[in-house]
Formats: C-alpha cells, sequence, structure tokens
C-alpha cells in the first residue's frame, strides 16, 4: 500500500513540476490541461484524477512555491549578524522570489479584484511566517542589547511589512496593485531598502 502511496506523491511532484514550468514560461491563461498532460506524456484522464481543474492545480503549485520561500527565510534569518541584514535578507528573498516567478503570477493580475479564498489563505501563510520569524529577529537583537526595547515586536513588523507593502514607484503611485510592472521591481526594491534602513535607525540604539 505504502508503495502505491509513494507512487502518487511522485507522479503528483512531477505534475506540479511540470504545471510549474508552464505557468512559469507562459502564465496561467496561456497554459491548457492538455499541455501539461502532454509534457508529461500523461492522458487528460489521469491528470484530473490528481486536480479537478486547472485552478486547482494552480494552487497547489502556489502552496508549493509558498512553503519554498518560508523554508529559505527561515534558513536565512537562522544566520544573520545584524538586525539589517535580517530584514533585508527578506526584503531581498522576496524580491528575488517575485523577479523569477512574474510569469506566474500573471493569475494574481488578472484575478486582482476576485482571487479565491485559496490563494489569501496562502498569502496570509507567508505573511505570518514573516512576521514571526522577523519578530524573533527584533528579540535576538533586544536580548544582546544592540536595539532599543520594544514592547510589540509582532505590532512593528506588521506595520514594517504594511509600509513596504505600499512602496510605489513615483510614476504609478496612485494606482493600489498587487503586482507592479516588472521594469519597476528594481525601483521598488530599492526604495524598501531605503524605508528599510530609516527603520532599522529607529530601533538602533
Amino acid at each position: 500500500m505504502s508503495t502505491v502511496v509513494d507512487q502518487q506523491d511522485i507522479k503528483r511532484e512531477k505534475i506540479l513540476e511540470a504545471a510549474y514550468q508552464r505557468f512559469l514560461h507562459y502564465g496561467y491563461s496561456k497554459t491548457t490541461m492538455n499541455e501539461i498532460a502532454g509534457d508529461l506524456s500523461l492522458s487528460k484522464a489521469l491528470l484530473y484524477y490528481y486536480f479537478p481543474d486547472k485552478s486547482q492545480l494552480y494552487i497547489a503549485v502556489m502552496r508549493k512555491l509558498a512553503g519554498e520561500y518560508i523554508q529559505n527565510l527561515e534558513n536565512k534569518l537562522n544566520q544573520f549578524n545584524t538586525l539589517k541584514e535580517a530584514f533585508a535578507a527578506q526584503v531581498d528573498l522576496q524580491h528575488n522570489f517575485i523577479v523569477k516567478n512574474y510569469n506566474f503570477f500573471d493569475f494574481f493580475r488578472v484575478n486582482e479584484q476576485n482571487l479565491p479564498d485559496t490563494i489569501w489563505e496562502i498569502i496570509t501563510e507567508i505573511r505570518q511566517a514573516e512576521l514571526v520569524l522577523l519578530a524573533a529577529a527584533i528579540r535576538v537583537e533586544e536580548e544582546k542589547g544592540h536595539i532599543k526595547p520594544v514592547e510589540n515586536p509582532e505590532q512593528i513588523v506588521d506595520l514594517l511589512i504594511d509600509a513596504l507593502h505600499g512602496v510605489r514607484v513615483s510614476a504609478v503611485s496612485h494606482k493600489k496593485v498587487m503586482f507592479p510592472q516588472k521594469e519597476h521591481l528594481d525601483e521598488i526594491h530599492t526604495k524598501r531598502l531605503q524605508l528599510l534602513d530609516i527603520f532599522i535607525k529607529g530601533l538602533t540604539c
């Protein structure tokens, strides 16, 4: 029985990887289940056995990517020398994650005003992980005496994340969009690091 389950898990992982490559190169809207099945030499019926429709497959890939992002962030924040380095690691990691997977996120851009609840749950999980890990970094630096005492680290991190997400390029500052144009990402990244620098200086003894 366990062998059957293992084989199913392997096949499921192969489907997720093939779907990720399709979504990454062509975007959600230009990817079909037929193409994913073809990439794997699977029947369409077998693909639908694992995932009832394209949106469920996309969500499964998104959940996998989110888990990898959180794990990478945890690894980064397990080894830092200064609080600025810890927070910059999060800003850099998120920037690189979005740049690398920009085409994958066309689903977000197309459905920004009507994202499924499951997607919001994944976004919430990512934010909660960032909040917990960065608040822990603040506590570590506070215990070392490197920063001023912080009464509620989670609240401070929550405020900072909100502020970082609000950073826009001047040309489109009036538009509240989740994913800006790809050519604006580097400018936004630079501005977020500048804002982070101000934040860290406010905490430093």
